[in-house]
């Protein structure tokens, strides 16, 4: 007898669905599901792979009558109203394990790109241009690099800056132990004052909303370039539209925005977004740091293990 049904609500790899498959599970592929069809397919499901697309709130759990687990593809949870399905009975799953590795260097990708010019110096090539001194680029070596958030992201941030013989500061609220001897662990207010460079990889929650904004542009003792590729609203907008027009920030890799997609995203942040676009020294990718062919297997594997093995 099977183990019931299984709503794929989000891309994953063959790994994932053989193994759900060969578990005794039936699944019903919907990788495109919305939030107002999606009661009509979860009332029978014991289980559902959701990334970004489902908010499974309490309404929605409500719904779920024989919900048994939620496997989170990636490491957010702010999707998942996880203290509430806790109280069901629901047990919630994720895999930040698996695409640690791909976010680090999406991080450092952007990092090195934008230090060493190397969007502008392309884009100005095919209008035609060669500019050498205007791309004249800033090494990592000997810089300060500050680490907010020290879970699977940001440590697999900071073992790729191992080769850059960069000073590396980690600060993070929750966790204090098993820090490898690389790097020094340390408070806010030192990264606030050393750092060349902040980097985010901290979880969306209430104390995160807007963690760098014109208090903490204000209290950098010095001019950063700042990395977020955890939540765009960890990052306010406007504070570091303001920080580059002032030049306290002096770059701005984002791969995450405050509203998304394009097409949920209002006047004000869409406007706020094609004026960043123009400035050579940001760098915007549409949240595509964890999105790598290896993830995907990665991410499906780890989910896949939690699952049945539980």
């Amino acid at each position: 007898m099977g183990k019931g049904n299984v709503l794929i609500a989000a891309p994953v790899h063959q790994v994932l669905t053989d193994g759900l498959t060969r578990a005794g599970y039936e699944l019903v592929f919907m990788e495109n599901i919305t939030q107002a069809v999606a009661p009509g397919y979860i009332t029978e499901c014991v289980g559902i792979i959701t990334s970004t697309r489902l908010q499974l709130n309490k309404e929605l759990l409500d719904m779920a009558l024989n919900l048994r687990w939620i496997g989170r593809m990636g490491s957010g949870m702010e999707v998942i109203d996880v203290d509430y399905a806790a109280e069901k009975g629901i047990k919630c799953y994720s895999s930040p394990e698996g695409n640690s590795n791909a976010v680090a260097e999406h991080a450092l990708g952007m990092l090195l790109a934008l230090n060493k010019c190397i969007v502008t110096g392309n884009n100005e090539i095919k209008q035609g241009i060669w500019e050498r001194e205007g791309n004249r680029g800033t090494e990592l070596e000997g810089k300060t690099v500050g680490i907010i958030g020290f879970g699977h992201t940001g440590r697999a941030f900071a073992k790729k800056l191992l080769g850059f013989d960069v000073n590396i500061l980690v600060y993070d609220k929750y966790k204090q132990d098993d820090m490898p001897e690389y790097l020094t662990n340390t408070t806010l207010e030192t990264i606030q004052k050393e750092a060349d460079i902040i980097s985010f990889h901290v979880p969306l929650q209430q104390d995160t909303v807007h963690y760098l904004d014109e208090k903490f542009i204000s209290d950098m003792s010095k001019g950063f370039i700042v990395l977020n590729t955890s939540r765009g609203i960890v990052t306010d907008v406007k504070a570091i539209s303001k920080g580059l027009e002032s030049g306290k920030i002096k770059g701005a890799c984002l791969d995450v925005w405050e509203e998304e997609p394009l097409e949920r995203m209002s006047e004000e942040m869409r406007a706020y977004l094609n004026e960043m676009l123009k400035n050579p020294k940001v760098i915007i990718t549409p949240h595509i740091a964890g999105y790598s062919i290896e993830a995907l297997y990665k991410m499906s594997k780890v989910l896949l293990d939690k699952i049945v093995s539980n």
